[in-house]
């Protein structure tokens, strides 16, 4: 077999890292429950029509095809990969809607696929973790004010860089333009969002070009400027002199938000009255989350409030969810070391096995150990112990067991050897698993996360 070319887009981490995926998700998935989050998993595949019918993704589906399937069945065609776990959920809670309780709170860690160009945190196959609320008929807004405290919490409690939250609240942007009169006030919001990518002139000649003045034009760019930590956007939007019942409504919205995360976790939101969000199911708060340090890799968390994303007739279940990028979070910190984990294997203790006669003696111990949750191995094979150590040193395993009359347990990296019983003896609680660290400051040692 000729070796294989690696398919960009689709990251296989080596187990280290993939340990450090493992216990961000089990950090994510404890976080989430603790607020009352139940969890879900929906299929991969979703018809064509709903995963086209809102927004502008129709150039990143994958679509799902046999090889050799017959072109005259409909039940082989129509189908393809979800891009993100929004769709399906909305799916998922139209089927479900007689079995659920209302308000739903769901969390849902899957992979996802969507058909980009890869580079730097963006995969064609990635892991996403996402959390919603959604209620039948109404949705109370303290909901837009939690979410982004739940992910502040659950990143919080890892080594990872800060965040910062832009969030803003398209009932704003949208009743400003149509208070400055803007005929098309949706294309003015997708112009805004545009502002970093093009600039404030190629802004203004996307506004004008759908409808807008050039006078519309510079107060529309002039809102997107606001930007703060604090509720001064308040004043700065007042002060441009455009009303509207629906920029009051935003306002009122998005200042609670702010507000609340000031109280709870400072220094995690900014008002920013560019984002927009490139989906058009957006109605409400709508957050974009980046790394501080790795803003170069753009946004790692985002989502927003919808209304209309799942309707059944006369019947709506407006939400609102905020959705995480594993893979696009711990890529780039992979890619610098940013992010370690304190052995490539989960193992604790190394039985050593003296011949292969001995071996179900050592799986009598290997299973000791194991039932009071000690990760163990047996030696692959019987060697000389110095071979047997080295074998352990390799794999970054702490601890070698001995058999003996008595057994002996050394710590191989300081060299201590003591006296030990399979039934009552332990680790130290940061040796029992791997743990997890950011990059060491300079003459300082990693300091590990504990799993």
């Amino acid at each position: 077999m000729t070796r294989p070319t690696p398919l960009s887009g689709f990251p296989e981490w080596l187990p280290g890292q993939r340990m450090i995926e493992q216990h961000v998700v089990d950090r994510l998935r404890r976080t989430f429950e603790l607020y009352g989050f139940a969890p879900l998993q929906t299929r991969a595949v979703e018809p064509l029509d709903q995963l086209l019918r809102k927004g502008e993704t129709s150039k990143e589906v994958y679509v799902l095809r046999r090889l050799q399937a017959d072109a005259e069945d409909p039940s082989d065609s129509g189908l393809g990969l979800h891009f993100d776990l929004t769709v399906p959920f909305a799916r998922y809670v139209l089927e479900n809607a007689g079995k659920l309780q209302f308000p739903f709170r769901r969390y849902q860690i899957q992979p996802c696929w969507r058909g980009e160009r890869p580079q730097e945190g963006r995969y064609r196959e990635f892991l996403q973790a996402d959390i919603d609320v959604v209620d039948r008929g109404t949705l109370s807004g303290h909901y837009e004010v939690e979410l982004p405290l739940v992910i502040a919490d659950a990143l919080r409690g890892l080594p990872l860089p800060p965040i910062r939250m832009h969030v803003n609240n398209r009932k704003l942007s949208q009743g400003f333009f149509r208070g400055l009169g803007i005929p098309d006030p949706m294309a003015a919001i997708r112009a805004i969002d545009r502002l970093d990518k093009v600039g404030p002139v190629g802004v203004a000649a996307q506004l004008v070009a759908s409808g807008a003045t050039d006078e519309q034009a510079k107060a529309a760019l002039r809102l997107g400027e606001i930007c703060t930590t604090d509720l001064s956007f308040v004043d700065a939007v007042r002060a441009q002199g455009v009303s509207d019942p629906l920029l009051d409504e935003g306002l009122e919205e998005l200042a609670a938000v702010v507000s609340a995360a000031a109280e709870h976790a400072p220094g995690l939101v900014l008002a920013d009255l560019r984002i927009a969000r490139g989906l058009d199911y957006y109605t409400g708060t709508v957050y974009e989350t980046v790394l501080l340090g790795h803003e170069s890799v753009g946004s790692i968390c985002a989502g927003g409030r919808y209304d209309n994303l799942a309707t059944a007739g006369t019947e709506v279940f407006p939400g609102v969810g905020l959705s995480l990028g594993v893979s696009r979070l711990l890529g780039p910190l992979f890619g610098v070391d940013a992010l370690r984990s304190s052995r490539p294997v989960p193992t604790c203790v190394l039985v050593a096995l003296a011949d292969e006669p001995a071996r179900p003696a050592a799986m009598r111990t290997a299973a000791a150990l194991r039932g009071r949750g000690i990760p163990t191995e047996v030696a692959p094979v019987p060697a000389k112990y110095g071979r047997q150590i080295r074998y352990a040193e390799r794999r970054g395993i702490p601890y070698v067991w001995f058999p003996g009359e008595p057994d002996t347990v050394k710590d191989i990296r300081s060299g201590v050897q003591l006296q030990a019983d399979a039934a009552g003896w332990t680790p130290p609680a940061a040796d029992r698993w791997p743990t997890i660290s950011g990059p060491p400051e300079p003459g300082q040692a990693p300091e590990g996360d504990s799993r």
